[in-house]
């Protein structure tokens, strides 16, 4: 891909993402968090396995290669099990701890596990994408109470932090082996029956009813766009960035979160736009730019 473009992939997801945390905080008041969890992987694998069927319909795996496909499964159940419990536990601010943290252990796990550079370069955009994100969050949260949250909430937030990390630098061979889209599809795939174990659970200890759950227009578009959208189409672009950079070169694209959040309720709640955000949204990009022109040809 020339030039710039492997940024495409992993902006278009940074997008889909950011109403997510809307989106799923919304579901949980009719639907528990592992059950909603459990719909969107399946809504996800679905829409991926269609897709794939169509584009690869012969290819075929090794026993190993399989093996490593449900080891991303494990890592990716992992990380929506925890992420929808600590949303579900947090406030807005405390989730921005996942916006945060995620790059970081993305960065920290490519140079441990792969031996991926970490020059200066790159370092210094990872900092300086952190620093302005934490501008962006702090003009639209509360970050003083953080440490005084659901202190469960926030472990939960930092295990699913760990977990995309793992799952986006331990996909990498097999995106590059393959493609994105196949290792987006089988490892979401071994990752649906991994999270339907934990569902029958929480609807006994709940008491949740799914089949008196009433199933309204808006609740179905809330599933379909976490499970088509924020699931299919974003991981999928998420895992295309990795076929041409490395795993801390695509990470530094997920701060872009918290600023797609902050633009879309500008636009369309007509949310007031403060200095920090700005300020902010500038220094976030100016780190994504000096990482991603570090290492736009790996």
């Amino acid at each position: 891909m020339s030039g710039r473009g492997f940024a495409v992939g992993p902006l278009v997801a940074a997008v889909l993402w950011g109403g997510m945390y809307v989106v799923s905080k919304w579901g949980f008041e009719t639907i528990p968090p592992l059950t909603l969890s459990f719909l969107r992987l399946a809504v996800g694998a679905a829409t991926l396995l269609v897709v794939v069927r169509v584009v690869s319909p012969s290819r075929s795996f090794s026993r190993r290669e399989w093996g490593q496909f449900a080891g991303l499964g494990a890592m990716v159940a992992l990380t929506i099990v925890s992420q929808f419990v600590g949303t579900d536990l947090t406030t807005a601010s405390q989730g921005s701890l996942l916006t945060v943290l995620t790059p970081l252990f993305t960065l920290a796990f490519g140079v441990a596990a792969f031996g991926e550079a970490a020059g200066p370069r790159k370092i210094a955009g990872m900092g300086l994408a952190a620093l302005g994100t934490l501008f962006v969050l702090a003009g639209q949260y509360d970050l003083t109470a953080i440490p005084a949250g659901n202190r469960t909430g926030v472990a939960f937030l930092l295990l699913a932090s760990a977990g995309w990390a793992a799952y986006t630098v331990w996909g990498k061979p097999l995106v590059r082996r393959y493609s994105a889209l196949e290792t987006a599809t089988y490892s979401t795939l071994f990752a649906v029956p991994m999270s339907a174990v934990l569902v029958p659970w929480e609807l006994s200890t709940t008491g949740v009813d799914l089949a008196a759950v009433p199933v309204t227009p808006a609740l179905v578009a809330a599933v379909l766009y976490l499970g088509v959208l924020s699931t299919a189409g974003a991981w999928y672009a998420w895992y295309k960035g990795l076929e041409f950079v490395d795993a801390g070169t695509v990470a530094v694209f997920f701060f872009a979160q918290p600023v797609v959040g902050a633009a879309l309720g500008a636009l369309l709640l007509d949310e007031p736009v403060g200095l920090g955000m700005v300020a902010g949204g500038a220094v976030m990009f100016a780190g994504i730019y000096l990482v991603s022109t570090g290492d736009a040809t790996s």
